[in-house]
């Protein structure tokens, strides 16, 4: 039979009677041609089609590979081999056009804003919230309130939790002062002490505690991290917010970012503290630092453990309706109450308007993180401590005036209904009602006063 070549010389003619020898197939016709298929090579075109599909007619690409037999019966099963790999090809091509569908209705709904469906996200699992292997990371750690809300963490869910997080604010001179309160808090001091001599060097003069596990061996310390952040510096907030799975925000600073700028001499701050005078407060662009790492981590972790899918199903506008409803609440918000520091003004307004704007961001901005928020009453030492927590679903009084969030006066009747007494919390109290917030189903996606007493 005749052997159709585009190539040209000796070697090819070799190359092809070297395949006819070496074939079992008692007479075979190779044809590789970059031309048409004369008419007795029409028969092949479905096999053409079939491997290479994407230019099967055209004339100046077309390829052919033709095998053909002495007998009818070779042709035959050569057709139907065709015919199966046609059908093969036209299966994977419509796989291809569904996958690309389905991507791109995904697409479509994230930056649309709608809800892109996930097919890989469980069902809710009913069941009590639990920390158990949790990392709970504690925003202000080195707060009055914040150093109580780690030391109930540690010693009433240390058997529990995988890591607590104690996050200490950068707030200039005070941090140092922080850091002992939280030590003091936790019990670090509890063991055996020693201090340099009144003479020594400064580093010499430090205090230094051995651990006593007869005194210390409930507090749990093996289990907490204490590290320091700047909770205006989005960098700094990303990497202690990568790996936890839910946070205690209790961080909270009276003078803002000015007088930290001017005292450090921080050119980024100062310049900000200038130009915007109403940015850098960490009741603001804390919570929001902080929420954007807590949830640019949970993405990462489900990218990481189901795939792309389930980062697509969890772009912000999504109620997170995946959530287990054994996992804790993923972000408390400690505020506080309308009645709490309503004559205290600050450079930058009001600091209950400031405490509002934090929990428009978190409630707003971030719907897919399930969230409580407990807005404390006055924080009274006199308040007998462990006395039963009240809590009390929070009046909106949340109001937007030129594009800013803030505060209305709504605690008028509530005074009037009180005889002019305030809600008052031990802050003991309040942090037990911080680390409870975390298991608490019926507080979760609320905003609720918490008090122990009126006076």
């Amino acid at each position: 039979m005749l052997i159709m070549s585009s190539f040209s010389g000796s070697a090819a003619v070799l190359a092809l009677m070297a395949i006819a020898r070496t074939s079992c197939v008692s007479t075979t016709t190779v044809a590789l041609a970059f031309s048409p298929s004369p008419p007795h090579c029409r028969r092949t075109t479905l096999l053409s089609k079939s491997i290479h599909g994407k230019y099967p007619t055209h004339p100046s690409r077309q390829s052919a590979i033709i095998v053909s037999s002495s007998s009818d019966d070779d042709s035959t099963q050569n057709n139907e081999e065709a015919a199966r790999l046609q059908q093969k090809a036209q299966e994977l091509r419509a796989q291809i056009r569904q996958m690309e569908s389905q991507i791109g209705d995904e697409r479509r709904a994230r930056y649309n804003g709608q809800l892109a469906k996930n097919p890989i996200d469980e069902e809710p699992i009913e069941g009590k919230k639990s920390l158990k292997d949790k990392r709970i990371l504690i925003v202000g750690a080195n707060g009055r309130l914040g150093s109580m809300v780690t030391r109930h963490l540690l010693r009433t869910h240390g058997s529990d939790v995988k890591e607590v997080v104690a996050a200490c604010h950068y707030i200039g001179e005070a941090t140092t002062r922080g850091y002992g309160r939280l030590s003091y808090e936790v019990g670090a001091e509890d063991g055996v002490g020693s201090i340099g001599a009144a003479w020594s060097s400064e580093e010499e003069r430090n205090a230094s505690f051995e651990y006593n596990p007869q005194v210390m061996g409930g507090y749990n310390l093996n289990i907490l991290r204490v590290v320091e952040v700047e909770l205006l510096n989005p960098t700094q907030v990303n990497t202690i917010t990568e790996d936890v799975d839910a946070i205690i925000y209790c961080a909270t600073d009276f003078e803002g970012n000015r007088p930290r700028a001017i005292a450090s001499l921080n050119a980024a701050f100062l310049f900000r503290a200038v130009a915007s005078p109403l940015k850098g407060r960490v009741e603001i662009e804390g919570v929001r630092n902080c929420l954007e790492g807590l949830t640019g981590g949970m993405n990462d972790r489900r990218w990481k453990e189901k795939g792309v899918g389930a980062v697509i199903g969890s772009v912000e506008g999504e109620k997170a309706t995946s959530v287990k409803s054994t996992e804790p609440t993923q972000f408390v918000l400690v505020s506080t109450a309308p009645d709490v520091f309503k004559e205290f003004e600050t450079p930058f307004g009001e600091f209950i308007g400031l405490k509002r704007q934090g929990e428009y961001i978190l409630t707003e901005e971030f719907p897919s993180v399930t969230y409580s928020v407990l807005q404390m009453g006055r924080y009274d030492e006199r308040v007998e401590e462990g006395s039963e927590l009240l809590y009390e679903d929070a009046e909106d009084d949340t109001v937007v005036v030129d594009g800013v969030i803030g505060a209305k006066d709504i605690d008028s009747s509530n005074n009037e209904r009180n005889d002019g007494k305030q809600k008052r919390i031990n802050r003991r109290d309040a942090a037990k009602a911080a680390v409870e917030a975390l298991l608490d189903a019926d507080l979760e996606r609320k905003k609720v006063q918490v008090y122990t007493s009126i006076r």
